[in-house]
């Protein structure tokens, strides 16, 4: 019998979760989170041989509860599910050791597969994402350029962003300028959703 952590913010959607987990003679799911903070810690109450965990995951996210099961409690393999894939998303979940990704659309037998696989030390990752990662640009925008841009998405204006980060509104432009260069962007909306799309924010 293989025991499952499922961490799922939405109720509705873990409900479905557990249930077509549960539905599978071999899946056991011993524990129901929702939010990152909650994972470790029922983890090692409950020691599970696999997790499903949302990629978007309140209070850390699920990249970041992956990589605490993986130094914590090792003997837990992730399975990543993402509404929203994107490469860098994927890129995320192999630095932090998940050993499978798919997204939240996957039919509940290849989701049952993908968890026979992880829990007997294999990978499940969707093969379209994993390509789109591999072809995925890396990030070309530096820690400040970034800094600046999530600041922008929230409709800050360059005085404001200036003030945020204690830079010159000059400086600030100078940021904008070159991001909408290095991302081909016509304004700046436009380089927050190629940003947002590529998984640079």
């Amino acid at each position: 019998m293989i025991r499952i952590l499922v961490a799922e913010h939405l109720a509705l959607v873990r409900r479905g979760l557990v249930a077509s987990l549960e539905a599978e003679p071999d899946l056991k799911v011993v524990a129901e989170v929702a939010s990152a903070e909650e994972v470790l810690p029922r983890a090692l109450a409950c020691a599970p041989d696999a997790a499903v965990v949302d990629a978007g995951l309140p209070g850390g996210g699920g990249l970041r509860a992956a990589a605490s099961l993986r130094e914590k409690a090792p003997g837990c393999a992730v399975l990543i599910l993402s509404a929203q894939p994107n490469p860098a998303q994927v890129r995320g979940a192999l630095a932090a050791h998940a050993r499978g990704f798919m997204t939240l659309d996957v039919r509940p037998e290849q989701l049952a597969e993908g968890l026979r696989r992880i829990a007997a030390g294999g990978r499940a990752i969707d093969a379209e994402l994993a390509v789109a990662a591999l072809q995925s640009p890396a990030n070309p925008l530096t820690r400040r350029e970034i800094d600046v841009l999530r600041i922008a998405a929230g409709g800050a204006r360059s005085a404001e962003i200036a003030d945020e980060l204690f830079l010159t509104v000059g400086t600030v432009r100078n940021h904008l300028s070159r991001i909408m260069c290095k991302t081909g962007a016509r304004n700046r909306v436009d380089a927050v959703r190629i940003a947002s799309d590529s998984g640079w924010l």
